[in-house]
């Protein structure tokens, strides 16, 4: 198992190089730099030009991304020029509460999704025709603006929860709960749907198989047949599906950080992209490219836990 996490370790670093290298590029091709952002319309020619050379916005593009790399490799991320704070200082804070919404995320995938699954797959009915319905949904509406309707209804409408803002767990773990339920839901609402469908498609596969039906003529409980044996041989596609829908919601919560006024990495990025914070934007892609490197990870462990013959390969 060592052997087969440091092999995707070592096959993810060319994934962080790329991102990270197309990160500062496609900010260097966008109108403006930090110099012109910094000074304002009231800079002159000489002042820019001398801030270009202090921030060191003069070199080859190249060797700017090489001397952030050696840098970073090193656990040094820069300073951000519009805060003067150091960029991990910066980003430490934010990261648990987008961590905190991509948890929330997958707990809410894996239980509501899979129990939808199950009950689509062995009732069928009106429960599959909902779980199309939603999907069709979720393709047609984006996070952001089930976002709004969610903080429309629920926020304003009903005053059950907070409409913005975060409340750290330190502080109250009540009201920290109650901060991330709307930003969960709206990132989840769409998950849920593809992980029900997926569950609900493998389901009807493995229920139809030799087996099933002979635990079921040794006299197995049924709940036992289907949460226990159907379940786990049914889990493997389940979990892909699952593993590309966490990479997507990495993105959504960009969107809804803006929109709940939460102090994640996904706000941070763009308040970066705006204000040309190079320094600080690459901070934020190498942790979200990290992120999604974990994911990958837990996904090939989790395909190692559920089949032997994977492990074994």
């Amino acid at each position: 198992m060592f052997k087969v996490v440091l092999h995707r370790l070592l096959m993810s670093v060319p994934l962080v190089v790329v991102v990270t290298l197309l990160t500062f590029v496609l900010n260097s091709l966008a109108p403006g730099d930090m110099a012109m952002t910094i000074l304002g319309a009231d800079g002159t020619r000489e002042q820019y030009e001398a801030l270009r050379i202090e921030l060191g916005l003069d070199r080859p593009l190249l060797v700017q991304y090489l001397s952030w790399l050696g840098h970073a490799v090193q656990g040094d991320l820069g300073v951000s020029h519009f805060t003067k704070e150091t960029v991990t200082s910066l980003l430490n804070p934010r990261l648990g509460v987008s961590v905190s919404i991509m948890v929330g995320v997958l707990v809410v995938c894996l239980s509501v999704g899979l129990m939808l699954g199950v009950a689509s797959a062995l009732q069928g009915g009106w429960v599959g025709r909902a779980i199309d319905a939603f999907s069709l949904v979720g393709l047609i509406f984006p996070s952001f603006w089930l976002a709004l309707v969610l903080i429309s209804v629920f926020a304003v409408t009903l005053r059950w929860l907070p409409a913005t803002g975060y409340v750290f767990f330190s502080e109250s773990p009540k009201d920290w709960a109650l901060s991330l339920v709307l930003p969960i839901f709206s990132v989840a609402m769409y998950s849920i749907t593809s992980i029900a469908k997926q569950t609900r498609d493998a389901m009807n596969d493995v229920m139809g198989r030799d087996f099933i039906r002979a635990l079921r003529a040794c006299g197995l409980p049924e709940r036992s047949v289907i949460w226990k044996h159907a379940l786990r041989n049914a889990a493997l596609p389940v979990v892909t599906v699952l593993g590309l829908v966490m990479i997507g919601a990495i993105s959504g919560t960009v969107f809804v950080e803006r929109v709940f006024v939460l102090p994640g990495l996904g706000s941070l990025a763009v308040s970066a992209a705006l204000n040309k914070d190079i320094l600080l934007l690459q901070g934020v892609t190498l942790y979200f490219t990290l992120m999604t490197v974990a994911i990958n990870l837990m996904v090939d462990l989790s395909y190692g836990w559920l089949n032997p013959k994977v492990r074994l390969s």
